[in-house]
């Protein structure tokens, strides 16, 4: 997500902040004739030729960067699911050993949430994601490197891999409190982040649309050792290039003028007033803060619902091929990718008109009592056309939520979103480690119609902790900082 200036200056004209010469940030409805007249004045303000023509090279450079950054880790970390059934039949491992190795990703990436926030804050994000993008790369290399029974012991194979796949998730784990708590927390303006964030998760989607049907090509022409070593020095360029271009602020970026640096910080305090040690300590107590990763647990259990078992219950419990039921797992991740793209405008939008209190809340419940909906409707329904249309709207409508959830986060927390998103995003993929053993079990005693149906009720408690949620009460003012 390489952040020029024209990105930041398209964006900050669109939205019309306006600086403050208060370090407390006020939510209160601004009218819109101010909005106006501050766009006016912003653009006379801003530099000679950063007109029309400007603002859309802008946009559309800011979206492909945003993608890249968030599909190619998607990439690296999915990729042992589309090969493991060809390194069972390589490394004479089975099934139920495939289920531990994809739990050591799962368990990495949920127990290195929090530290990877604390790297952020400590080294910044520009510093933190070249290194991680780095291990990556020699992660995925040394997994495609794993000897076979020959050489090892099948026991030995599998300790290998799961140890490579917990470090995979280790260095996986930073990748959103460092880029969404780091660079976006810091690029653009108190109450402007929905829109890159929903951005961050479309890409996210879209790489794992992408990762399937890329790796079996890949796998039919090198098998699936070259396909791990064919990608894996896509981490090493982003890594390059994320290095080259991106800074940790706008102000240590040569293109950003004052003008848009004054935007950009419009309402919030200098790093050096907000700034102390030990911030996570301080967003572990917050009370917003663990209301928020409480919620997004409740939410994940609907998106890991899908993640592991949508495939697996098209074909096994729906009879779809398993050929239909690849198109349509892709199906299921572009609509995803549609609602991040819609929840991140809409949440700017609401945010703008309601303030960080009610704008978020708008987009968030809503969007959870209709997951639980066509949840229900899907899980329930006789027709097969009918299921597949209701899950991939109510997948649609989890992704819908990832801009309120992470941008609120953002607000509450200031200058150490990293660390705040960090605990956040702990509480979401924590229960892809408890729910995906949850699940099968409930299933094995009450089928998969209730198995399913559970993720509404997870849903309906994600919706009634946003009433409690407030996303205009600044972390360090509450706890006497």
């Amino acid at each position: 997500m390489m952040l020029c200036r024209f990105s930041v200056i398209a964006h900050n004209r669109r939205y019309g902040y306006r600086p403050s010469k208060t370090y407390r940030v006020s939510y209160t409805h601004t009218p819109r004739l101010t909005f106006r007249h501050q766009q006016q004045q912003d653009c006379r303000d801003a530099e000679p030729g950063a007109g029309r023509e400007s603002q859309q090279r802008a946009l559309a450079h800011t979206w492909a960067c945003i993608v890249r950054r968030t599909s190619i880790p998607d990439v690296l970390r999915t990729n042992v699911s589309v090969v493991g059934e060809s390194m069972i039949g390589d490394l004479g491992i089975t099934e139920v050993h495939l289920g531990m190795i994809f739990s050591a990703f799962a368990l990495g990436y949920a127990l290195f949430q929090i530290p990877g926030g604390i790297l952020g804050d400590n080294i910044g994000s520009r510093r933190a994601l070249a290194i991680i993008a780095a291990g990556w790369a020699v992660l995925t290399m040394f997994t495609a490197m794993v000897p076979g029974t020959d050489y090892l012991s099948v026991g030995g194979i599998v300790g290998l891999l799961l140890v490579l796949r917990f470090l995979v998730g280790v260095t996986h784990a930073p990748v959103f409190p460092v880029t969404t708590g780091g660079t976006i927390a810091n690029w653009f303006p108190t109450g402007g982040w929905g829109l890159p964030v929903g951005l961050s998760s479309t890409g996210l989607t879209l790489g794992a649309a992408a990762t399937a049907p890329l790796l079996v090509w890949l796998m039919e022409m090198f098998g699936w050792r070259g396909a791990l070593l064919v990608t894996a020095p896509s981490a090493l360029l982003l890594a390059a290039v994320w290095w080259w271009y991106v800074r940790d602020y706008p102000r240590d970026h040569r293109s950003v003028s004052t003008n848009e640096q004054a935007l950009i910080d419009a309402g919030r305090p200098p790093p050096e007033y907000e700034r102390v040690s030990g911030a996570w300590k301080i967003a572990i107590k917050n009370r917003d803060v663990l209301l928020l990763a409480g919620s997004y647990f409740c939410t994940n259990y609907v998106f890991y619902l899908f993640f592991n078992w949508f495939f697996f219950y098209l074909v096994s419990v729906r009879g779809f091929s398993a050929a239909d039921a690849g198109l349509l797992t892709s199906a299921q991740w572009i609509i995803g990718a549609v609602g991040a793209t819609a929840g991140g405008f809409i949440c700017d939008r609401l945010t703008r008109r309601y303030g960080l209190r009610w704008g978020p809340r708008w987009l968030a419940i809503p969007s959870l009592v209709l997951c639980a909906m066509f949840l229900v409707l899907g899980a329930t329904s006789g027709n097969m056309i009918l299921t597949v249309v209701f899950l991939c709207i109510c997948f649609g409508c989890t992704q819908l939520t990832e801009a309120a959830y992470w941008a609120t986060t953002m607000a509450v927390s200031g200058r150490h979103a990293s660390a705040a998103t960090g605990i956040l995003n702990t509480g979401g993929n924590v229960v892809g480690f408890a729910g995906g053993m949850m699940v099968p079990l409930i299933a094995s005693v009450w089928g998969w119609t209730v198995s399913v149906s559970t993720g509404a009720v997870f849903a309906l408690v994600a919706a009634l902790l946003w009433l409690l949620i407030r996303g205009d009460r600044q972390m360090m003012h509450t706890n006497g900082a």
